[in-house]
This record gives structure tokens, C-alpha cells and sequence, in this order.
């Protein structure tokens, strides 16, 4: 009799899901209304749902890019095949502008989406390069395998400026504060969308959220199940490198044991070749080479960083001129393998112990390793990196708490300007190669035949005999040591094992009240910082520290009439940490909709970031200058001996880049003109929190067929943060005039200290989207953005505000996901404005290119397979985006996904 009731008490409805042409629609969501029971189609839209639901009741039945559909049931056994209609960018559900979901057509701020149709149809090589189609996204890219997304402005690779979140995660590595792109982050089959968020986001997200945020949603077992497979194989091909083997492996397992129980793995493998970084242009004379320059410095060579006045170490005897010198450096070719590598894996367990609620518990693990190159004051090797993520998080509808560690370690990377000096220096001295180069000068001069071209050339080639050459033994061996030593004196080896500890959480009290829409959260990080004094001055232990936040937001919408409605949203957040004072972010929001199709914008708000771990705690001799963070502790811990020009040995602590130091402009100039008089006093504030207000207005609108996007904003920085290179004396004051004859001796230390601008720093913009169906079934659209930074740097020469982002940008793109039975397209094209670079590494031109990345798809439903055959910049015009890395060249692949749902 149990038995019977039990049978009598569930429904079971089948039925299949295709678009308006018949093709079957993977992955549609069917959910019993009021419930969190549901299913989702297979590969061929089909699908079976059985549940205990007392009849009549209602299904919603959804897919990405359609309008949703709700179904009554009314019988048992019930075939329900439901014929979903297209619908349009402004009906796809966000969450991240505020916390909640909503109709991007009625977000409050401006928000990017790349959802699963777009992953899928994407002619970028994978879903991470798909996101530099997207309006108004900088990827600067340093590496195969590390990019760095930006938005309006003021990045270098390492963006402390942007927030990457995976999950609710942070996906920023504790040892250096910024994410480094995908090499650890999401596999590409359990990728569920991508939000990006432009512009400061601290009212709702906090420090980091001071440029915009990328938000990245993997796939939740309880509504995708099974295997997904991703094979794809190609080639890169550039000219420095050549053409090189490339492999991208995705899989992606999930099952859903029961209603309560559901788990899932993933696991990713790349490998290729890294575009190679072979430029020999001279650093400091832009266009120049060893021929025509003493004191040359490769953009790409490593070990001509070392250099020194002849004339100031021969003892100024008149023979030996007054000119700089530096040593012959190593070509990068010689010290990385250009080894590009990314394998990663993540799982999670997820449980719902309640029937018919939608409370989970989740733990997720993520654990990844790779190798790729990283460009930061210097450039780096990356071998072997390794980070791990582990979180715990209960949710429903209405509120989150989530905990979770972030820890990394540094493996065997290394930094390479360091590897190219010390290997110089393993086969001689940097005394004895100039004590050899000035004898030689001075023979050569002397005995009266050569000219001081001449004289030169033969003090070189005597100083270079018996050079460690690329390949030798002799080489190899000192390689093969110094990339191990992490002592920069005598080594080049990158350590740590930082991590930091988050927790956050979030309470919707929507469901208790109707008169506003109202949250509140908060969050917490712990930092513990732990390089062995490699990168940071945790010489004795590690260095901790930890910082908080609380915020709250009220949104209210109000009718106005039939076809109007104002939506107000107010949200504020408090932010400290233990270094620094509090501080508010606010931000007000307007939104009206006129009708179903057009919606006006606008908002104002104010962001901030705290100074970086960085920018605090760093103590790193970079060759070309000294990093040192202001954090009050950090200043006397870095400490180092230096000898004068008359031997003496001085010791000197951070504190004298603060405290008696001389911008670098004015040295110039007294080298220029001897006259001590245009000394200028440097002395840079200790850094401090940077602060922005930001005005923005936008348009959300359809128009028939064509989508429009339309968005402007103003941006005023205070207190910006950046670094200003200095130079401090090792003898002498500069406040009573005494350093004068230290800096002529050249007894100097260079610094780049970390500091706030007194100056205004503003910048704004405007973007604009547009997308439309040509010819009934080809999709069209295209951007164009414009950024513009407002800072006078002529009277302003020793502060760099790394703007980095070209003025005009123009994006499009034309395909059809059928453009006949299960065959369709996509090309992308990419116009980028020349723009100047400017980064501790170095400072150029990035000229303007031109991209066109295109594929061909073939679905197999059969096989519940994909083929693709895709390639980016097509045309083969090698360009690059980051002064100082290698060109990028074009990559051509075939892939082959399976059950991709």
C-alpha cells in the first residue's frame, strides 16, 4: 500500500527543447516553479523530469539567449516539447551589478556578459581570449599563457587595479596581489558565463574593485550533468619562435547522485610555445644598439643592466673619458626555454539536505601549475608555479557565507635579468671587467694608432675574452646554479609560499519585507606574506597583516505609469585596514525604463584600493633600481652595504629614498648642465589609500532588430598611487646642500619608492555597442571605445601613472551559428590605437595593430560532437601589447568537444 502511494504521488514529464528552426537546445534549464527541483536537456534537447509535486503544477523551462517559458502540468506521464523563442542581449539575467539577480536591460551600471553561446562560438583560441571582443576590455599580454584583462585605463601587467573573481573567489596570488590570467583559473568546459563589470565597484566589492571586476561562474552539477570533452591541437606561429605545437585539453565530469547530492571534477592541460621576446632596441635610446651606444641596455638583452663611469673608477687620471659603460648582456633567447604550460584541476561536493529548498553547502578545491612569463619590474621565467584555492560556502536565494585560502608557491621561477648579470658576473667580476676594459682603453689610447671609436672597440673585446657563450659548458653550469640561488647578489631564483585567508558574506532581506530591496555584507582578509626575503623584507618570518569591510544596499523600484519605471539603488560600503584610516564608498544609482526596449542610466560613486602588498612590503633589487614599500615597519628592515667611489663603505635603509632623496629628473639635469642649483628634493609622502569619484550615464535600447549600448563616464583620482624613482646620496643631507658632492662622485642609490600623486589625475571615456540579425540568421555587431587620460605629465616628469590604454579602440564581428544544417561561423575583427607604454620595465610605443581572428564549426548530433577549425590574427601582421614582450603571431587550430552542455 506504501508502495502505491509513493507511485501515486510522483509525476514524471518528458519532452524535448529546440529553437525556432528545430535544432535541439543542450543544457536548458527545467525547474518546478516555487522549487529548486529540476533537470536540464541532454545533447539532442531531450529531457525527463520526475518529481513529487501534487498536480497541477508549473514548469520554467530557460536557455541562455531565449525567452523563458512557463508550462502548467496538469497529467501524469505528460510529453512536453517546448519550442523556445530567440530573444535578445537585454534579457539575459546578470548578477553582479548588484549582488543580485536582474535583466542586464535593467542594471544600474554598465555590464559586459560572454555567456555559453558566446564561449561556444568564439574564434578566439579559447573562452579567456573571447573576452577581448567584448566592449571597451583592454587584454594586455605578456605571455601565451598570461593575460591581463583591464578596463578604462591605468594598468601595466601587474593589475592591482581589477578584481578577477572565480566563483566568489578571488583569483589574485598572494605573492604579487593580481591575477594572472587563466593559468590557474577556470577549465574551459565547466565555464557557465563570464560578467564583467567596468569602473570602480568598491561600494559593493571592496578594495580591489577599483577598475572593474571579472566575474567567472562555473557549472553547478545539479543542473549540468555528465562528461564534457574539449581536444584541441594546432600551431602558434610567429617569427622569432617559429611554428610550434600547440595542445588544449579540457574535461569536465559531473553527476547528480540524488536531489541532495551532486559532485563534479574537472581537470585542464595546455602546452605550447611562448611568443618570443627577441628585441635588442636600446632602452634608453630608443632605436640605438651596442654599436652606437657604450652604455647600451637591450629592451630584451640581460646583463647590460650593470654599467659604470670609466672615468669615475680609473680615478679621473684625463686619459679614461667621462662616459657611462655597461657590460654585454645575454639575449633572452639564452635563459628561458619559452615554455608555455597550464595544468590545472578543480572539484566540488555539493549538498542540498532540504527537499524541495534550494540550500547548498558547496566545498570546492582548485589546484593549479604552470609556466609562462611574467613581466614586472623585470621579466620573469614562471616555472612550475603553483596555486591552490579551497572554499567552503552556504547559499540559497537569499544570503551567502563562504570562507576560503588562497596559497601559492613560487616553484623554480626565476627572474631573468638577474640570471643574465650574475652569469657575467660568475665568469668575472664586475671590478676585474672593468678594471680589464680601462687598461685596455688606455693602452689603446697611448700608444697613439687608434681612434677612440677604435680604443673602445679593442677595451671590449679584451674585457669579453673567455665569455661564458650561450651553450657552453661553462654556461649551462652557472645557469643551472644561479636560477636555484634566491640571493640576487649571486642568483636570480623567485621564492615563495604566501597565502591569505577570505570570508565573506550577504543577507537579501527581500523576502521579508516588500518595501525595498535590501542587503547587507561584509568581509575579511588576513594576508601572510612569506618570500624568504626574496621579494619582500620577511627576512626573519613572515609578515601578516589583514584588513575588513561592511556595506549595505537599498533598491527600490517605483511605477511611474504603465510603461515607466524608476529603479533607485543606494549602497555604501566601510573598508579598513589595519595600515590606514577607514573609509566609504558610496554609490547611487538611477535606472528608468520608458518602455520594455529602452532603458536610461545613470550613477554616481566613489572607489578606492588600498596599497598593494607591494607597495608596502617589497624590498627588491631590481638592477635598474632599488623597490622599496612604505610601510612605517618596512623602511629601516631593508638595509644594504655600498661603496663609494673612494672606497668607503656606507650602510643605507629604505628610509632614504623618503627621507633624502632627489628626484631622478633634477640628477639628469645636473649631469647636463653641472649646475647643482637645479637639484630638486624628492622625499615622497609614505603611500596611502588612492581614491576615485566616478560619474557614468548610459542607454540600454532595441530598436527592431538592432541592440544599442551606449555608456560615458568621468574619473577623478585622488591621492593616486604610482612609483616616483629617486635618488638618494649615501653621504651628506639634501635639506642643507651637503649631498651635492655624492651625487657628483656618483655615490648614489637609485630608488623607486612607492607613493601618492599631489597632482590631479583624472580620466573619461565613452563606448558604444551595437549588434543586429542581417539576412534573417547573421549576427552583426560591433564597438568602438574611447579612453582618454587628463594628466599634465610635463610638469609632472618623475611620476608615471601607467595609464597603458589606447585611445581608440574598434571592435566587430559577423557569423551565423547556422548558416546551414549544423554548420556555422564567426569573424572577429580588432582595431587597437597606437598608445605609450609605460612600466618599471621599461616605457614605448605600442603601434597600432589590426586582427582578424575567424572559425567553422560542424556539429555532429550523432556523435553529440563539435568540430572546429579556428585561427587568430589570420592576417599574420605580428603585434604586440606590452612594451618590452614578445610579438604576438597568429595560432591555427582544430578542435573537437563533446557533450559540451
Amino acid at each position: 500500500m506504501l508502495f502505491c502511494v509513493v507511485s501515486f504521488a510522483q509525476t514524471t514529464i518528458n519532452g524535448k527543447i529546440i529553437d525556432n528552426t528545430g535544432l535541439p537546445l543542450p543544457g536548458a534549464n527545467i525547474v518546478v516553479v516555487g522549487t529548486s527541483t529540476g533537470t536540464v536537456s541532454d545533447f539532442d534537447g531531450n529531457y525527463t523530469l520526475t518529481v513529487t509535486q501534487e498536480l497541477p503544477f508549473s514548469i520554467r523551462v530557460s536557455y541562455t539567449g531565449f525567452e523563458p517559458q512557463t508550462i502548467e502540468i496538469t497529467a501524469n506521464n505528460q510529453t512536453v516539447d517546448v519550442v523556445m523563442a530567440e530573444g535578445n542581449e537585454l534579457d539575459e539575467v546578470i548578477i553582479s551589478a548588484s549582488r543580485t539577480p536582474e535583466r542586464i536591460f535593467e542594471s544600474p551600471v554598465t555590464v559586459e556578459r560572454f555567456g555559453l553561446k558566446e564561449i561556444k562560438n568564439t574564434a578566439s583560441a579559447d573562452f579567456y581570449g573571447g573576452l577581448e571582443n567584448l566592449k571597451g576590455v583592454d587584454v594586455n599580454t605578456s605571455s601565451l599563457t598570461f593575460k591581463s584583462v583591464n578596463t578604462r585605463g591605468f594598468a601595466t601587467t601587474a593589475n592591482t587595479r581589477f578584481m578577477q573573481l572565480v566563483d566568489g573567489m578571488d583569483n589574485s596570488t598572494p605573492a604579487l596581489n593580481f591575477p594572472i590570467g587563466n593559468l590557474v583559473g577556470m577549465v574551459e568546459t565547466d565555464v557557465h558565463s563570464v560578467e564583467l563589470l567596468p569602473g570602480a565597484s568598491s561600494a559593493l566589492y571592496g578594495a580591489n574593485a577599483f577598475n572593474g571586476i571579472l566575474f567567472m561562474r562555473s557549472k553547478n552539477p545539479f543542473d549540468h550533468q555528465g562528461i564534457s570533452v574539449s581536444i584541441k591541437k594546432g600551431i602558434t606561429s610567429q617569427k622569432a619562435a617559429g611554428d610550434n605545437e600547440y595542445t588544449d585539453v579540457s574535461l569536465s565530469m559531473a553527476y547528480k547522485f540524488s536531489d541532495k547530492f551532486a559532485a563534479k571534477v574537472n581537470f585542464g592541460y595546455l602546452d605550447g610555445t611562448d611568443w618570443a621576446a627577441t628585441s635588442e632596441v636600446d632602452s634608453d635610446m630608443f632605436g640605438g644598439t651596442r654599436a652606437s651606444n657604450l652604455n647600451y641596455n637591450g629592451i630584451n638583452v640581460y646583463g647590460d643592466e650593470v654599467s659604470a663611469n670609466i672615468n669615475d673608477l680609473s680615478g679621473g687620471t684625463g686619459i679614461v673619458p667621462d662616459v657611462f659603460v655597461s657590460r654585454t648582456g645575454y639575449n633572452e633567447r639564452y635563459l628561458t626555454e619559452n615554455k608555455a604550460q597550464s595544468i590545472k584541476a578543480d572539484w566540488g561536493l555539493y549538498y542540498r539536505p532540504i527537499t524541495d529548498s534550494n540550500f547548498e553547502i558547496q566545498y570546492v578545491g582548485k589546484v593549479g601549475t604552470g609556466t609562462t612569463i611574467y613581466q614586472g619590474t623585470n621579466r620573469y621565467n614562471i616555472d612550475g608555479f603553483f596555486q591552490e584555492q579551497h572554499k567552503l560556502e552556504l547559499k540559497n536565494d537569499n544570503y551567502f557565507v563562504r570562507g576560503y585560502v588562497v596559497a601559492d608557491k613560487a616553484g623554480d621561477s626565476y627572474d631573468m635579468v638577474f640570471t643574465g648579470i650574475n652569469i657575467n658576473r660568475a665568469w668575472k667580476s664586475d671590478a676585474d671587467w672593468f678594471g680589464d676594459y680601462i687598461n685596455t682603453y688606455v693602452a689603446a689610447t697611448l700608444g697613439g694608432g687608434a681612434t677612440d671609436t677604435q680604443a673602445h672597440a679593442a677595451a671590449r673585446a679584451a674585457a669579453e675574452n673567455g665569455r661564458f657563450e650561450p651553450g657552453s659548458t661553462e654556461f649551462n653550469n652557472a645557469f643551472n646554479r644561479i636560477i636555484k640561488d634566491p640571493d640576487l647578489a649571486t642568483g636570480s631564483q623567485f621564492k615563495d609560499a604566501s597565502k591569505y585567508y577570505h570570508a565573506d558574506g550577504n543577507y537579501n532581506f527581500s523576502h521579508l519585507t516588500d518595501i525595498a530591496d535590501i542587503q547587507v555584507g561584509g568581509s575579511f582578509r588576513q594576508y601572510k606574506l612569506n618570500s624568504f626575503g626574496s621579494i619582500y623584507t620577511d627576512y626573519d618570518g613572515e609578515i601578516d597583516y589583514s584588513e575588513f569591510g561592511v556595506y549595505t544596499q537599498i533598491q527600490k523600484e517605483l511605477e511611474l505609469n504603465e510603461d515607466m519605471n524608476l529603479k533607485i539603488t543606494a549602497s555604501a560600503r566601510y573598508d579598513k585596514s589595519e595600515f590606514f584610516d577607514g573609509f566609504i564608498s558610496p554609490r547611487l544609482s538611477l535606472g528608468l525604463t520608458l518602455n520594455k526596449n529602452h532603458n536610461i542610466r545613470a550613477s554616481a560613486q566613489t572607489g578606492f584600493r588600498n596599497p598593494t602588498t607591494q607597495d608596502l612590503f617589497i624590498g627588491l633589487d631590481a638592477g635598474r633600481a632599488i623597490l622599496v614599500g612604505s610601510a612605517p615597519d618596512n623602511l629601516d628592515r631593508y638595509t644594504r652595504d655600498f661603496t663609494a667611489s673612494n672606497g668607503t663603505v656606507y650602510t643605507q635603509t629604505g628610509a632614504a629614498a623618503y627621507n633624502n632623496s632627489y628626484t631622478a629628473s633634477s640628477v639628469q639635469q645636473l649631469a647636463a648642465t653641472g649646475d647643482p642649483s637645479v637639484l630638486t628634493v624628492a622625499n615622497p609622502n609614505l603611500v596611502s589609500p588612492e581614491k576615485v569619484s566616478s560619474i557614468e550615464i548610459g542607454y540600454r535600447g532595441k530598436f527592431d532588430n538592432l541592440t544599442i549600448d551606449f555608456s560615458t563616464y568621468y574619473n577623478k583620482y585622488k591621492d593616486f598611487i604610482s612609483s616616483e624613482v629617486v635618488i638618494a646620496p649615501l653621504y651628506g643631507s639634501v635639506a642643507d646642500g651637503s649631498a651635492v658632492a655624492a651625487i657628483a662622485n656618483s655615490d648614489f642609490t637609485t630608488y623607486s619608492a612607492y607613493t601618492n600623486s599631489d597632482v590631479d589625475v583624472n580620466s573619461y571615456g565613452a563606448s558604444i555597442g551595437l549588434s543586429t540579425k542581417v539576412m534573417n540568421d547573421f549576427d552583426l555587431g560591433g564597438s568602438y571605445t574611447f579612453t582618454k587620460q587628463d594628466f599634465d605629465q610635463a610638469a609632472n616628469p618623475n611620476f608615471e601613472t601607467n595609464f597603458n590604454t589606447p585611445e581608440h579602440k574598434f571592435k566587430a564581428h559577423f557569423g551565423n551559428t547556422e548558416l546551414f544544417k549544423n554548420f556555422g561561423f564567426n569573424v572577429a575583427y580588432k582595431f587597437t590605437d597606437d598608445y605609450f607604454w609605460e612600466a618599471t620595465f621599461g616605457d614605448g610605443i605600442v603601434p597600432e595593430f589590426h586582427t582578424v581572428d575567424a572559425q567553422i564549426s560542424y556539429t555532429i548530433p550523432t556523435l553529440k560532437s563539435t568540430l572546429k577549425l579556428g585561427g587568430t590574427n589570420i592576417g599574420g601582421k605580428e603585434y604586440f601589447t606590452v612594451f618590452g614582450s614578445g610579438y604576438i603571431g597568429s595560432m591555427y587550430y582544430a578542435s573537437w568537444t563533446i557533450n559540451n552542455l
